[in-house]
C-alpha cells in the first residue's frame, strides 16, 4: 500500500510539471515566434493531407536548400492532447535557415481519437508528401522524422509498430530525431497519458521499444538533462533495443534543459546559448552524408 501511494503521488507530481510547463510554454512560444526572423523561407499554411480536420500540415520551403534537399517532418509533443502546428513557426524557420524544407503537421487528439490514429495521421502525412512533391516543389528523397516528447513517440511508431509493415517510406527516411521521447512506458494509471491509449491493450503490445527491427536509419535519441516528466529509461531501453537489431543509435545528453525547454531551444533566438540545435545539425549532416 505504501509503495502504491508512493507511485501515485509521483504521477501527481510529473502531471502537475508538465502541465506547468505546458502553460508557460503556451504563452512564451507566442513571444518566440512573434519574433522569430521570417525571411528565411516561404510558408503555405493549412495543407490538408487528410479528410479530419486536424490533418492539416504548414509546409516552410528554405529560401537555401542544402544540395540532398533534406525534408524535416516535425512532429508536436503535448501528452497526445495538447498542441498546435501553429506554436511551432520557430522550428520551421530554424531549420529553413540551415537549408532544410520542414513539415509541422497536426494531428488527431485523445481523449476523443486514441492509439494508433495520431500515428495513422502521421503515416498520411508522409504520404501526402510524397505524392504531392512536385506541386510542392520538395524532395523526399531524404526525408528526417522529428519530434519532441508524444511527437517522438510517433515519428518512432510509424516505423516500429505492429502496423508499420504497411508503411512503405522506410528506404526514404535517413534519421528519427526524438526529443524527450516516451518510448518504453505502462500508460495505465500514467495520469499524462492514459487517455491516448486503450487499456485493453498492453502496453508490449504499443510500445516501439518491442517492434524494432533492422534498417538503415540513424536514430538520433536526445535527452533533456532535467526532465521530470518523461524518464530517461524511455530513451535508455529504445537505444538497447536498436542496437541488439544491429541498428543505429546515438544518445545526448542536452545540459541545462527541461522536458519543455528542450524544444524551445532548437529557436533561432535562443539556439546560441544552448546546445539543442548544434547537436541536431552534427547528427543531421553525419546521417545525410552519402
Amino acid at each position: 500500500m505504501k509503495q502504491l501511494i508512493q507511485q501515485v503521488q509521483e504521477n501527481v507530481t510529473r502531471a502537475k510539471n508538465f502541465y506547468q510547463e505546458f502553460r508557460l510554454y503556451d504563452l512564451a512560444s507566442y513571444s518566440i515566434n512573434y519574433l522569430t526572423p521570417k525571411d528565411t523561407f516561404e510558408k503555405e499554411e493549412h495543407l490538408a493531407y487528410g479528410l479530419k480536420a486536424r490533418n492539416r500540415l504548414d509546409l516552410y520551403r528554405t529560401k537555401n536548400p542544402k544540395k540532398q534537399k533534406p525534408l524535416i517532418v516535425f512532429v508536436h509533443g503535448g501528452s497526445w492532447q495538447h498542441g498546435n502546428k501553429r506554436d511551432y513557426l520557430f522550428i520551421g524557420e530554424t531549420f529553413a535557415r540551415e537549408g532544410f524544407d520542414v513539415a509541422v503537421i497536426n494531428y488527431q487528439l485523445a481523449p476523443e481519437n486514441i492509439f494508433p490514429a495520431f500515428v495513422d495521421d502521421l503515416a498520411q502525412a508522409i504520404h501526402y508528401l510524397n505524392q504531392n512533391k512536385v506541386k510542392l516543389n520538395i524532395s523526399t528523397d531524404n526525408m528526417i522524422l522529428m519530434g519532441h516528447s508524444a511527437g517522438a513517440f510517433n515519428v518512432m511508431s510509424v516505423v516500429y509498430s505492429a502496423q508499420s509493415q504497411n508503411f512503405k517510406y522506410k528506404d526514404q527516411i535517413k534519421a528519427i530525431v526524438g526529443l524527450a521521447g516516451p518510448y518504453h512506458f505502462d500508460y495505465v494509471g500514467d495520469p499524462l497519458s492514459e487517455h491516448a491509449f486503450d487499456h485493453k491493450i498492453s502496453y508490449q503490445q504499443v510500445m516501439p521499444y518491442y517492434f524494432i527491427e533492422p534498417n538503415h536509419i540513424k536514430h538520433y535519441l536526445l535527452v533533456a538533462e532535467q526532465d521530470q516528466v518523461v524518464e530517461r529509461k524511455n530513451t535508455l531501453d529504445l537505444d538497447i533495443a536498436l542496437r541488439q537489431k544491429g541498428n543505429h543509435s546515438h544518445i545526448a545528453v542536452i545540459p541545462k534543459t527541461g522536458h519543455i525547454t528542450i524544444v524551445a531551444t532548437l529557436a533561432s533566438l535562443m539556439s546560441h546559448y544552448f546546445k539543442t540545435k548544434r547537436t541536431i545539425l552534427h547528427f543531421l549532416e553525419e546521417a545525410l552524408e552519402p
